[in-house]
């Protein structure tokens, strides 16, 4: 590894304690893995593993799944603490280029954290699955929810981004990257927000099967670009 669905699932938290939870370095672009499959998993703290040891990541956690289960594979760490739809669409490129053969796209939280437009992080995430598309790469969409801060118009139209957008491109969606762990005290950390290495480890175990689809699609795109 390189360096509830509950409708309101975060407690309203004050916008000014943002800043200071939601930076960290840059992650490394994918480089192209000599056989196996390179999953790229673009996203932002929550991806990154904020306040984790990088073996308690959410790369490094699903490429240990995943190796448990035969895959051979190398997760991609490329999430970056703050990240807002807008940010991620700033460094797809570079961050892609030249070695993904999938994407695990998992932005959103904190453009509904600051209750930012949903009709621009939509435009965003749609031109990032565009960019990803067009070069053909397979992509598992981790939808968000947004908290209870901004009211049920807010979490109607932002919520509804991800189902439509899988649909629109036709692809997986993992409806919520934090089921079964937001809200949980078990799982998450003080600040009632991102996940211990406990609660990365039981994303994983929830993401798993729609992971290894994911694998199976890009080993299939590599088999037949070979032919």
């Amino acid at each position: 590894m390189k360096i509830l669905s509950s409708r309101c699932f975060w407690r309203p938290l004050p916008v000014l304690a943002l800043a200071g939870m939601l930076v960290m370095p840059s992650a490394p672009y994918a480089e192209p893995a000599k056989s196996g499959v390179t999953i790229v998993a673009f996203g932002d703290s929550l991806t990154a593993g904020y306040l984790l040891q990088p073996s308690e990541s959410f790369a490094a956690q699903l490429q240990m799944a995943l190796e448990a289960k035969g895959h051979k594979v190398e997760v991609v760490n490329a999430g970056v603490s703050g990240d807002t739809t807008a940010g991620g669409l700033d460094r797809l490129a570079w961050t892609l280029q030249p070695g993904a053969d999938a994407v695990i796209l998992e932005l959103g939280a904190n453009d509904a954290l600051r209750g930012n437009d949903p009709a621009k992080a939509r435009a965003n995430l749609d031109k990032i699955l565009n960019m990803i598309t067009a070069n053909g790469i397979p992509v598992l969409i981790a939808g968000m929810k947004a908290p209870g801060n901004w009211g049920l118009d807010y979490t109607k139209a932002f919520d509804s981004i991800f189902p439509d957008l899988a649909a629109k491109y036709k692809l997986p969606l993992y409806p919520f990257f934090l089921e079964g762990v937001a809200l949980d005290p078990a799982f998450v950390m003080t600040d009632g927000l991102h996940p211990t290495a406990k609660g990365v480890a039981e994303i994983v175990k929830r993401i798993l099967p729609e992971a290894e689809a994911l694998v199976a699609r890009a080993q299939s795109k590599k088999a037949a670009a070979k032919n």
